[in-house]
């Protein structure tokens, strides 16, 4: 796995709420969703709340790997480029459970192991 630079972990800790999430399906057409329920659980690994996922969810079943891309206040963006893990029970599934509005129903929670990060169109890490 690879660690978010200090610029985007900076950005992270600042971004808008929104942000969107890219998963591929088996004819490698995208599939791109909002999302608001995320969590850097370290510089190396952001836990999503699945809170409507369906088709992401058949994609990650399948294999895809997915995309983050998260604005900065400056409207610079971030790209996280990664694998991904699914939990509907253990440790990560019960501290999403922990952080996540009550409101949302955190079906499972979804773990991108981040690989690689762009700042715009230029690969950082």
């Amino acid at each position: 796995m690879a660690k978010l630079t200090p610029e985007a972990l900076q950005a992270w800790q600042q971004h808008d709420e929104r942000m969107v999430f890219t998963t591929t399906d088996a004819n490698n057409i995208a599939n791109s969703i909002w999302v608001i329920c995320a969590k850097l659980i370290n510089d190396e690994q952001i836990v999503i709340a699945n809170n409507a996922f369906y088709k992401t969810l058949e994609n990650i079943k399948r294999g895809s790997k997915g995309v983050l891309l998260y604005i900065a206040p400056e409207r610079e963006s971030y790209q996280v480029k990664g694998s991904l893990e699914y939990y509907t029970d253990g440790p990560v599934y019960d501290d999403m459970k922990s952080w996540l509005d009550p409101k949302f129903p955190g079906k499972g929670a979804l773990v991108l192991n981040i690989e690689e990060v762009y700042y715009g169109a230029e690969q950082v890490v």
